[in-house]
């Protein structure tokens, strides 16, 4: 028999067209008609009408809410329906995240907590066993990495490139076993994955939603538009053409799209029809057999199948749906809430960790009752592939910016508790939110106040501070009462135009923190002197700046960087930087109508535009920091930054408003271009962890016929990229997650800024054209580069920990008036630094008595001689506060215990099966860590 699994489901955006409540609601429908609450009454009430259905439900963020709204016997039905399987979880994130902008450790949580709330509510049989990514715009390597680690049998998604599947389908590939680490041991990131025939729609003339208009069955033979026979005919011949591209007996149907069965009873009259009707046939001798099926009942018919299946170990970027439509414009689509997420994630870290180290008082306390929930929740919607991937209309960005400020508030509650709990000083803590545009009231007006640095990190971190104020000379001293080397500096032309009349600091104060792992330290800050500002710049334009470990060079005739050199290893290279745009295309050309927008990268030249082959400069130098700050344009502008004591050089950049009175749309592009030999190869993150090989104009698995030279090279690029050859990397952390490529040898591009004027037609239905009321000309984003230079074999061992450092940065909060001495100035969370080699990934309060840990190798097996060893960490002698009682292993998604985690083995083709090894851990409390390996612990725990 050809078994066709039909397998009814919704695909419910957590915010696209409109926002997550328009859509759980069903508001707005002059937007888009869709209500979510309508769909999961009318789909349970369907299943209630026919034991034969079911159904799959995937966005446990909008199952959650509903469920709470049932009564009390809805709630004992509805657990009665996955009980009998008939409605199964799939997934179960809190959303269906973005892959290629996300960064791994906000994916872990969003999965999390989704999955632990079907724990909770279902126990076993709310639990997922199949990972279904069906809208994503491409797939990452890592995503299939976690999803395996976590538990899931197997990957079912619906986009891939058009000419991949095109050799797939005529190979017969279209399921594969995705190998997804190259430092884990087979199979602990081995991934079964299978592509769905039509996306996730149902195949066409078989869609019969209430938005659909295929014609319904029509069965009654005493009526002249009977049409039995013809469905019967049209479905017989739609499965066995699919068939002819799949390996088994058995194949797989969608049966559903987006937003659909509000009306589920359409769905399912029609379904039941169908399913009586085709079977019928098999009395005439056809041997096509149609049931109600779920994904994890199609996975393990392919498993009992027995089979080898291609192996696959590279990823699914970049994504084209035709020709001249690459979706990598939105690997930078909306910089500055994809920057304003990244902070977000930092913040929802420092606040989870300083719940458990300042224990209940934290969330009832001085300061009122603070919760680390709000953000979690926020930050979870806005890891949605259609949040931070900045492919949403308007009003939907912004209120997704609007729930992350709002958690914030929450968490700032719960910070302020604790710390008040941990120093045991009742001081009103404030918050700065605007350094980035030398803003902060408080600084400004203050000539005395205190700064408190909390570190999230498990080892020691030096931070720069720059903080606005308006005097001219300032004594800093650090917890210990030693003075600190702090300078005063004019605020840039630059930020003095972006903010807007919202302070107004002449100066800023430029000094180095130092704090302590998992802890603070604080730090006092004394006006000395007021008046014109001490420092006046260099305006001759510099030939180089340098400190112990870095020389940067420029171009005296441009103003233009022009090399740089490692000091400590002797290694120089020509390094020339500078700004260029590309024109987005309208459309207007003759070889398609395709345009640049939210989703697609389209150019319509190669060459990109130099914003200027010049810029003015400015060059300031002082013990804490030297910077030259370059102006290109009046919309482009550059610090380039070395602090005393940094192995990176820092490029601040600041882009907007783009201008578009050309009525062109422009993609801001900065490019690196240096002596390294390349030979075609670049290096980008996955998702902020493992590094995967990148080469122009190739595709590991299949011929790459090239239709676009730029948009056809660009990947997603989440914390770095690097360049290297024989003796030389160059590598650039990011601050967000953006769109990178290596268009010519020796040079790499990163995508900044996008502002365009069109849309490009996938449904979104609007231009990336982001401007706001304090910003009507167009948005102004501000980032960080940091560059590296070293030699390839030690590259990770500086590179890695400046990405974590990036990525979970330290917490500023400050008070009005001095240190009092009665109070704790310094604390740490750990007794001692954690290894070079291990990240403290996770650190929450799970219920009263337990909190959740995870800890991961943060190097890969070949990436560093020193690093890339196992390391083992005794857990009941990592915190200072915290008397560890118990420990249980979990897995990486906390929803099972580790032990019990049984997952379906698969047989690659042309290898043998490899045998996992095991490593034992040398005691339950000292656990051992692999390269890459991520491990989940639930400690139970009490106050020392």
């Amino acid at each position: 028999m050809l078994n066709v699994h039909l397998v009814p489901h919704t695909h419910d955006d957590v915010g696209w067209l409109k926002t997550v409540d328009q859509y759980f609601y069903g508001d707005r429908n002059d937007i888009q008609h869709a209500g979510v609450q309508y769909i999961l009454d009318s789909v349970v009430d369907q299943l209630l009408k026919n034991p034969d259905r079911r159904f799959i439900y995937v966005e446990t963020g909008f199952f959650y809410r509903w469920w709470k709204q049932q009564s009390s016997s809805m709630q004992q039905t509805v657990k009665q329906l996955v009980n009998q399987g008939r409605l199964e979880f799939v997934n179960g994130g809190w959303c269906m995240s973005d892959e290629a902008t996300t960064h791994y450790s906000a994916v872990i949580d969003q999965m999390t907590i989704g999955l632990r709330f079907l724990n909770e509510t279902f126990g076993i049989c709310g639990r997922p066993r199949v990972a279904w990514h069906i809208d994503p715009f491409g797939h990452a390597r890592e995503h299939a990495s976690l999803f395996a680690q976590m538990g899931y049998d197997g990957f079912f998604f619906g986009r891939l490139d058009y000419q991949d599947r095109a050799r797939r389908m005529n190979a017969k590939e279209q399921e594969l076993l995705w190998r997804a680490s190259d430092s884990l041991t087979p199979p602990m990131a081995d991934l079964f994955t299978g592509i769905l025939p039509n996306g996730y729609n149902p195949p066409e003339g078989f869609c019969w939603d209430q938005l659909c208009t295929d014609d319904p069955i029509r069965d009654d033979t005493d009526l002249e538009d009977y049409n039995v026979d013809d469905v019967v005919q049209r479905f017989l011949h739609a499965a066995k053409t699919q068939a002819l591209v799949y390996k088994t007996n058995h194949i797989i149907m969608t049966m559903g799209s987006d937003f659909q069965y509000e009306n589920a009873n359409l769905w399912y009259k029609n379904l039941d029809k169908l399913i009586r009707y085709v079977n019928d046939q098999q009395g005439n001798g056809s041997n096509v057999n149609v049931l109600y099926s779920t994904p994890s009942c199609y996975l393990q018919e392919l498993h009992q199948a027995n089979l080898t299946w291609p192996l696959k170990t590279d990823d699914f970027f970049p994504y084209a749906d035709s020709a001249h439509s690459f979706w990598t414009g939105y690997f930078t689509s909306r910089p500055a809430l994809k920057r304003y997420e990244r902070i977000s994630n930092s913040n929802l870290q420092s606040c989870n960790q300083l719940e458990v180290l300042g224990g209940p008082v934290s969330r009832k306390g001085l300061f009122g009752q603070g919760d680390s929930e709000t953000l979690r929740k926020a930050m979870a919607v806005a890891q949605h592939h259609d949040a931070v991937s900045g492919t949403e209309k308007q009003h939907v960005a912004n209120d997704y910016a609007k729930r992350l400020a709002k958690g914030w508030q929450h968490c700032q509650v719960l910070v302020s508790n604790s710390l008040a709990s941990l120093t045991g000083s009742s001081a009103e803590r404030i918050y700065c939110d605007y350094l980035n545009v030398s803003v902060c009231p408080l600084t400004e007006s203050s000539s005395k106040f205190s700064l408190s640095v909390y570190n999230p990190l498990g080892r020691s971190v030096t931070w720069p501070v720059r903080l606005p104020v308006n005097g001219t000379a300032y004594a800093v001293t650090d917890a210990q009462g030693k003075p600190v080397d702090c300078q005063v500096l004019p605020v840039s032309r630059a930020t003095q135009e972006v903010r807007r009349s919202r302070g107004f600091a002449r100066n800023e104060l430029v000094f180095q923190v130092r704090a302590p792992p998992l802890g603070y330290s604080s730090y006092s800050v004394s006006l000395l002197q007021d008046g014109p500002p001490s420092s006046s710049p260099q305006h001759q334009a510099p030939t180089s700046i340098q400190n112990k470990f870095l020389q940067v060079t420029f171009d005296p005739d441009t103003g233009l960087l022009s090399g740089l050199s490692n000091l400590e290893t002797k290694q120089t290279i020509k390094l020339s930087q500078n700004f260029y745009w590309y024109n987005g295309s309208n459309g207007n050309n003759v070889e398609s109508l395709q345009t640049s927008g939210a989703y697609i990268f389209r150019p319509n030249s190669s060459t990109p535009v130099m914003v200027s082959s010049k810029a003015r400069v400015e060059i300031f130098q002082n013990s804490v920091v030297q910077e030259v700050r370059q102006w290109f344009t009046p919309w482009v502008s550059q610090v380039v930054r070395l602090y005393a004591d940094s192995k990176a050089v820092e490029l601040e950049w600041t882009v907007g408003p783009v201008p578009v009175s050309d009525e062109q749309g422009k993609e801001v592009i900065t490019r690196l271009d240096t002596s390294i030999k390349t030979a075609e190869l670049f290096y980008t993150d996955s998702n902020g962890r493992e590094v995967l090989q990148r080469k122009k104009d190739f595709r590991p698995t299949w011929q790459l016929k090239k239709t676009e030279p730029i948009a056809g090279n660009y990947y997603p690029i989440n914390s770095r990229a690097f360049i290297k050859d024989d003796t030389d990397q160059l590598t650039v952390v990011t601050d967000r997650s953006q769109g990178g490529a290596s268009i010519s040898n020796g040079s790499l591009e990163i995508m900044l800024h996008r502002r365009l004027l069109h849309d490009d037609y996938r449904g979104v239905g609007e231009a990336l054209n982001e401007w706001s009321e304090l910003f009507p000309d167009g948005l102004v984003v501000r980032g960080r580069l940091l560059l590296s230079l070293e030699p390839p074999a030690t590259a990770a061992d500086t590179h890695r920990p400046l990405a974590q450092q990036v990525v979970s940065q330290p917490l500023l909060s400050f008070t009005d008036g001095g240190l009092n001495p009665n109070t704790r100035l310094e604390f740490s969370g750990l007794q001692a630094s954690l290894p070079p080699a291990v990240h403290l990934l996770t650190l929450s309060q799970w219920d009263q008595e337990s909190v959740l840990l995870r800890l991961e190798h943060q190097f890969q097996s070949w990436e560093s001689k020193a690093s890339s060893q196992p390391v083992t960490v005794n857990l009941q002698k990592l915190f200072s506060t915290l008397d560890v009682l118990g420990v249980s292993e979990l897995n990486l998604s906390a929803n099972q215990w580790k032990d019990e985690m049984k997952r379906f083995d698969w047989s690659p083709e042309k290898e043998e099966k490899p045998l996992l090894k095991t490593f034992e851990d040398p005691s339950v409390w000292e656990i051992t860590l692999r390269p890459m390996e991520i491990r989940t612990f639930l400690l139970r725990v009490t106050f020392k």
